[in-house]
């Protein structure tokens, strides 16, 4: 796993007034507040995930 990719995404916006579910994805992605950033594993689920919340989060890098 060494050689995994990864991507840095952060959270830009609130989960305030948004359904249960969306809160539910930033948790669990690791967001839980604006401006925390996290360095995640690229793969289809995690891309799902940035997906169902992208008006509240931001990819800042990929790496290899």
């Amino acid at each position: 796993m060494a050689n995994a990719k990864t991507i840095k995404v952060e959270q830009t916006g609130s989960p305030i007034r948004r359904e249960a579910s969306q809160r539910a994805t930033l948790i669990g992605l690791g967001l839980n507040k604006i401006g925390r950033m996290r360095e995640l594993p690229d793969t289809p689920q995690t891309q799902g995930m940035i997906a169902k919340v992208r008006h509240l989060v931001r990819v800042v890098e990929g790496k290899k």
